[in-house]
């Protein structure tokens, strides 16, 4: 057992292998963080190998008003009198052999988060992982109707070459920092590499995003070599599109919004260009 928070009947021993991460919570606006990753679970047909026992990492009953105490307890379902559901947080690894990748979808933890990414750090090195993979997002300017930015930050500035060729940015973000910026900040202390990404989304739409999910999704399987179907989400993609432009028909100030959004984006696109030219 490679730590005793730590539950697994067994674990696979992966060459130079890699890992993904998901977290619900403050970076998966339009549940890009975990859509993806659970997009990518269905495709590469993962097997779940362990969990992390949710109970040390959550607070469960926190004081303040109904609305705010709703926050953070646990979802509890009853059917004609009998307990059917019981959510608690789900912390769990998947493994794709095949691929030399494990995947890790969970919640980001309010408390003991030293003792959370030891948790993290020590199935990766027990399990033959070498570098570490976050994907999340947050809402920003870039419009529904572009390809959503995708920003990177590194455990070792080595990692920038790598990625340029994928189109992506370097974030010079300052501010609150998500529990996968701490692990990015540990990473050299495991002799692991670290990089993480994070889309910019729509801040203007509410929900699910499935274009967001779909434009990420092929993004990271070409930077991680994987093979994915996308022509599901694309449809996905394509009935959600559908819905916000009815939405936008009926909001003549948002679509003028929409519209200052693309020009913004367009002329960053064109001087970036010609910057590379």
């Amino acid at each position: 057992m490679p730590h005793p928070l730590i539950t697994s009947p067994t674990l696979p021993t992966l060459d130079d292998g890699a890992m993904l991460l998901a977290f619900s919570g403050w970076m998966d606006g339009g549940e890009v963080s975990t859509g993806t990753v659970k997009n990518l679970l269905r495709h590469l047909q993962a097997t779940k190998i362990a969990a992390i026992d949710p109970d040390p990492f959550y607070i469960y009953n926190f004081p303040g008003s109904m609305e705010v105490s709703a926050l953070f307890r646990p979802n509890v379902k009853y059917k004609k009198g009998v307990t059917v559901e019981f959510d608690f947080p789900a912390n769990a690894f998947f493994c794709s052999s095949e691929h030399n990748l494990i995947l890790f979808t969970g919640k980001e933890p309010n408390m003991r988060w030293r003792e959370f990414g030891d948790c993290v750090f020590t199935l990766a090195k027990a399990t033959g992982v070498r570098r570490i993979y976050f994907v999340g997002s947050f809402g920003g300017t870039v419009p529904h109707t572009r390809e959503p930015r995708l920003f990177a930050s590194v455990s070792d500035k080595k990692l920038r070459p790598k990625l340029r060729k994928y189109g992506v940015k370097f974030t010079d973000y300052e501010g609150p920092a998500s529990f996968s910026s701490y692990l990015l900040n540990r990473a050299g202390e495991h002799d692991l590499q670290m990089i993480n990404f994070a889309a910019e989304i729509p801040a203007y739409i509410d929900g699910v995003n499935p274009l967001s999910i779909e434009s990420v999704t092929r993004r990271l399987a070409s930077i991680l070599e994987l093979p994915v179907d996308l022509a599901p989400m694309r449809v996905e993609s394509d009935e959600w599109s559908a819905q916000v432009t009815t939405m936008l028909e009926d909001d003549k100030k948002l679509a003028g919004h929409v519209r200052k959004l693309e020009d913004a984006y367009d002329t960053e696109m064109l001087e970036n260009a010609e910057d590379d030219a």
